[in-house]
């Protein structure tokens, strides 16, 4: 954590304020067109207070990236809670993936502009993600729950797949029930392509 971390609950607030309007900003203009005024302007705290909390713009949008990954994270976790088993674990995931993007469209924009802006948090966001999934699919084949075989390329693969499905399902187009959408997934997870 940087050395700027809130040390009281009230601080906590404003800053989360600040990422707040930071995901709005760089979310609707991009990070180059957006600037600390834009952010503070929609945090409504003084320009002053952003250098409370953050250096730069190039810090936020570092922290944004490490925060909507977390986001995004305890969203899933609270919702694949109480999964009878990896197969419903991965159904109930990719319900709240689509739904997290629904809710938060300007997360693709953030992430995928990261690769350019700051390709180091780009990284990192996957790999965190990559890293609960491998250890989650090495447990449930250790449980008998699904196969062994290589949870780091399965693990990369889940999440291309949720990361592709919560873009056409969750950003592009919201036609289908998410549940839809991940019955189909989970169908070609559990039974694969074979005829």
């Amino acid at each position: 954590m940087s050395s700027k971390s809130p040390k009281t609950a009230r601080g906590q607030r404003t800053r989360n304020k600040l990422l707040e309007a930071a995901e709005l900003a760089f979310g609707e203009d991009g990070f180059h067109a957006t600037s600390i005024g834009d952010i503070t302007r929609r945090a409504s705290v003084a320009l002053g207070t952003f250098y409370v909390y953050f250096d730069s713009k190039d810090e936020i949008f570092r922290a944004l990236v490490a925060h909507m990954g977390q986001m995004v994270r305890a969203w899933i976790a609270e919702r694949v809670e109480g999964a009878t088993d990896r197969i419903d674990a991965e159904r109930k995931g990719l319900i709240a993936y689509i739904e997290f993007a629904r809710e938060h469209q300007n997360l693709y924009r953030i992430i995928e502009e990261a690769q350019f802006v700051a390709p180091d948090a780009h990284k990192a966001h996957y790999q965190r993600f990559a890293e609960g999934y491998k250890r989650n699919l090495g447990e449930a084949a250790e449980r008998g729950e699904i196969t062994e075989g290589d949870v780091s390329t399965r693990a990369w693969a889940l999440i291309g797949m949720s990361v592709f499905l919560g873009l056409r399902f969750g950003v592009w187009g919201t036609e289908r029930p998410a549940e839809e959408v991940a019955d189909a997934a989970i169908a070609m997870i559990s039974e694969g392509i074979r005829p």
